[in-house]
């Protein structure tokens, strides 16, 4: 049983690439990818175990092929293990790009983005080996996931960029009046864009604001719908001009 052993854990520790330590390191992928996207699939996120442990385990892959085959080819024993690993890195952008513009509106899956990149980072931290290094970040990752938004939440720290859309009458709207409920619920606006419809003497003004998630909408929009000529009022992460 010992020489069992300690022929695994010899095997596992290799700088070569066998198919003990590459089944092993398949395996430690996917259980660490797999508990990222556990995390991210609880948030509901797009995202979630199955693609987080394919990430992980095709970066493992990679690294693994790129180590095996100047290893085992004659005439490249010189060859460059970085050069596949590069190629993840960038190639691995596109499905980070991809949680991002799944998120149609507003700037959203940047989490889930920045989660996918450094999963693929840990499966090739596990592809040469760094066993500890990889398991020791994978737990920052879910610190980061799930105490860190804990954290934020209890300091009201979640800010978000919003458009208000409100339609008034007249073609002459009085900015200002909305911009005074604003400074007094304590809402940053970032600018405005005015479309006016002269044919039915009515404008439409787009307010880009940054508000905290905690905010209490109808209360802002029964303010903004007591200021004259104030027609309809819409909350959006798209903007209409």
């Amino acid at each position: 049983m010992d020489d069992l052993i300690s022929h695994f854990l010899n095997a596992i520790s290799s700088t070569e690439v066998t198919t003990e330590s590459a089944v092993f390191k398949m395996l430690v992928s996917m259980a660490l990818g797999g508990a990222v996207g556990f995390e991210r699939k609880r948030k509901g996120q797009i995202a979630g175990m199955r693609t987080f442990a394919l990430i992980a385990m095709g970066a493992t892959m990679a690294m693994l092929l790129s180590i095996y085959i100047p290893q085992e080819y004659l005439g490249l024993k010189n060859g460059d293990p970085g050069r596949i690993a590069a190629q993840v890195i960038t190639g691995i952008g596109f499905l980070g790009a991809g949680a991002i513009i799944q998120m149609k509106g507003s700037v959203r899956g940047l989490t889930t983005a920045a989660g996918i990149w450094i999963v693929a980072t840990i499966g090739m931290a596990v592809g040469v080996g760094l066993y500890f290094l990889a398991t020791v970040s994978t737990a920052f990752i879910l610190v980061i996931l799930v105490f860190f938004e804990r954290y934020e939440r209890k300091v009201n720290l979640e800010w978000e960029n919003k458009i208000l859309r409100i339609v008034v009458d007249g073609t002459t709207p009085d900015i200002n009046a909305y911009r005074k409920v604003f400074d007094h619920r304590n809402m940053h606006l970032a600018d405005h864009y005015l479309k006016v419809n002269y044919s039915q003497n009515e404008s439409i003004i787009n307010f880009v604001v940054l508000l905290k998630n905690c905010n209490n909408y109808s209360a802002l929009f029964d303010e903004l719908h007591s200021i004259e000529h104030t027609k309809s009022i819409s909350l959006t992460n798209e903007l209409n001009i």
